[in-house]
C-alpha cells in the first residue's frame, strides 16, 4: 500500500527543516573548515557539508530539499557525524530520511541517577525497582524486597524467578506468568541482536532449569508492559499488584517498574499492616 502522500509530504518538510536548521547551527571553524568569506546566512553552506560528508553536493542538496532519493545507513552516518549530530538527533535524521534507526550499541549499565533513587524511595511503601536491559536489578526498595521476596544474593529478576524458591514460594500464579516473563526476555534479547549477554544468561538457565528450557525451547515473545502480579505473603497473605514498566529515557535499556495494588484486592490494607510492622513507610 503506498505511504499517504500528505504524510510523505510532511515528513519532507521536516527532513528539510531539520538539515537546514543542523548546518545554520554550525561555524566551518567548529569543523576545521576555512571561513570562506562573507555568508549570506549562518551556518555551513551546503557544499560544505557534502564534502565533511563525502557526498555529492547534488546529491546532499536532494537529501536536503526533501526529493526521492535513495539513501543508506552508511551515508547517513557519514551526514550525521560531518553535522555534530547527538544519538537522539541521529534517529530523528534516519526516521525522516525513512530508515528504521539504528539499534543501541550494548554497554555497560549506566549509574541510577540520584533523582530516579529519590522517586524509589519515594514510592514506598510500595514495590518498586530498577532494572537494566538484561534484568539485572541495580536498584530496588525495601519495599519490594520484603513483598515479593528478593534477597540480598538476587541480582537478576528472571534468574530469581526460575531460581529462588524463597521468591517462588511467595508468587500465587508462578506456573501461569511463567511464560510470559520468558516471552518478555526473548523480546527484549531482539532488541539487542549484537548483545551476547541474553545468550549467556539464558544458556546458564536452561543448564539448571528444566522449566525455562522447556519455555524457551518454545520461541514464543511478548511485549506486555503491564502485568498482574499476584503474592501470598507468609505474615501479610494474599496481595495483588498491578505492575507498569517505564523506560528511563536518560538511561538507555534501564526501565522503571513500579506496582500498585489492585482496587477491591484488599491489598492496599494489607500492605499497610506489613509496612507498620516492619517499618517500610515512605520517606518523609
Amino acid at each position: 500500500m503506498p505511504a499517504d502522500p500528505a504524510a510523505r509530504d510532511r515528513r519532507r518538510a521536516e527532513l528539510r527543516d531539520f538539515l537546514r536548521t543542523r548546518r545554520a547551527r554550525l561555524t566551518p571553524a567548529d569543523v576545521g573548515m576555512p571561513d570562506g568569506g562573507r555568508r549570506r546566512t549562518p551556518g555551513l553552506r551546503r557544499e560544505e557539508v557534502a564534502v565533511l560528508a563525502g557526498v555529492g553536493v547534488s546529491w546532499y542538496t536532494w537529501l536536503e530539499q526533501g526529493r526521492d532519493i535513495k539513501v543508506s545507513e552508511d551515508v547517513l552516518d557519514a551526514i550525521c557525524r560531518a553535522l555534530r549530530l547527538d544519538g537522539a538527533e541521529r534517529e530523528h535524521l534516519y526516521l525522516l530520511a525513512g530508515l528504521n534507526p539504528p539499534r543501541t550499541a550494548a554497554g555497560p549499565a549506566a549509574p541510577v541517577t540520584p533523582e530516579a533513587r529519590r522517586l524509589l524511595d519515594a514510592w514506598s511503601p510500595l514495590p518498586a525497582y530498577i532494572r537494566e536491559r538484561h534484568w539485572n536489578l541495580i536498584a530496588i526498595n525495601d519495599a519490594a524486597r520484603e513483598v515479593f521476596g528478593y534477597g540480598e544474593t538476587d541480582h537478576n529478576c528472571l534468574v530469581t524467578f526460575f531460581t529462588s524458591m524463597r521468591y517462588r514460594a511467595q508468587q500465587m500464579h508462578w506456573a501461569a506468568a511463567a511464560p510470559e516473563v520468558v516471552g518478555r526476555f526473548r523480546a527484549d534479547a531482539a532488541r539487542y541482536p549484537d548483545d551476547p549477554e541474553f545468550a549467556r544468561i539464558a544458556a546458564d538457565l536452561v543448564a539448571v532449569s528444566a522449566e525455562f528450557a522447556e519455555l524457551w525451547d518454545r520461541h514464543e515473545v511478548s511485549a506486555n508492559a503491564q502485568a498482574i502480579k499476584s503474592v501470598g505473603h507468609p505474615e501479610a497473605g494474599e496481595m495483588v499488584f498491578e505492575a507498569t514498566v517505564l523506560p528511563l529515557q536518560e538511561r538507555s535499556g534501564q526501565e522503571l517498574v513500579l506496582y500498585n495494588p489492585r482496587p477491591g484486592t484488599g491489598t492496599r490494607e494489607r500492605l499497610e499492616r506489613l509496612t507498620a510492622r516492619r517499618g517500610l513507610a515512605a520517606a518523609s
